[in-house]
């Protein structure tokens, strides 16, 4: 018989889309996503039968792909559990509209062309927790619309890695530097951990160390497709080569709407 996965219940949020959440841009800068969010654009306008006006994105975080994105769509909204968070990319996109929700329960009564869930899905940590988000993108796209997934890794190509990186204001007073360790402590169950060791300049030269936890899901390949279809999608899995990331090891999941 098949190996039954243990499941985790939710995690305490992280504390860098809480109290550090005005550190985020120097975690992650928006110039770095240019290359990324092209991609992800191509990839759902060329998945819609119609040229697409509006967008939802849902797990919307400090709004990066966003600043890249809104620019094609007549309308873009933009949806984020995290207040702290909105607030960050209420900076970068002051003129869209920003909505506090979760993404597995959120209904704004109004449907889209394109649905857009970035890494945000990765807090995903259940089958249930992701069907429920499956459920609300398919609800909120319109037919003939298209939907794109963007997990940090599939069990497939999941592996131990390690990351460090970080940026400085535009002033070189403040800055942040971090170090990123990726790893599994229970491959039976449907999660993986991130650890962050974070060391933030302020202005007056002190150093703060913080350690952050990320509790994430990682489903099988076959999972997605399985899940997206019985949502109501037509399921695609789409290969995601940047010129950053090893080749082969990244994947996407287009959803159609039928129209």
């Amino acid at each position: 018989m098949p190996k039954t996965r243990k499941t985790t219940p939710a995690a305490e949020p992280p504390k860098m889309y809480r109290e550090i959440a005005s550190w985020w841009q120097l975690l992650s800068a928006p110039e770095t996503y240019e290359e990324e969010a092209a991609f992800y654009l191509r990839t759902l306008i060329e998945g819609c039968e119609r040229k697409p006006r509006t967008l939802l994105e849902l797990g919307s975080g400090g709004g990066n792909n966003a600043c890249y994105m809104k620019g094609s769509f007549d309308e873009t909204v933009l949806v984020d559990l995290s207040p702290d968070m909105l607030a960050v990319s209420r900076g970068l996109n002051p003129e869209l509209e920003h909505v506090e929700a979760d993404m597995r329960t959120v209904r704004l009564g109004r449907t889209f062309d394109c649905v857009f869930v970035h890494d945000a899905v990765t807090y995903m940590l259940t089958e249930r927790d992701l069907r429920q988000a499956m459920e609300t993108a398919f609800l909120h796209c319109n037919p003939g619309g298209a939907t794109l997934f963007c997990p940090d890794h599939v069990r497939e190509t999941f592996g131990p890695s390690d990351d460090h990186g970080g940026h400085d204001s535009a002033t070189g007073r403040r800055g942040l530097r971090y170090l990123e360790w990726t790893w599994d402590p229970d491959p039976d169950d449907t999660t993986y951990t991130v650890d962050y060791a974070y060391l933030m300049r302020s202005d007056d030269g002190s150093i703060r160390v913080e350690h952050d936890r990320h509790l994430e899901g990682l489903f099988s390949r076959a999972d997605w497709l399985r899940w997206l279809g019985e949502a109501g999608f037509r399921p695609e899995r789409i290969p995601f080569d940047h010129s950053e990331l090893e080749p082969g090891i990244y994947e996407l999941f287009l959803g159609r709407k039928p129209g």
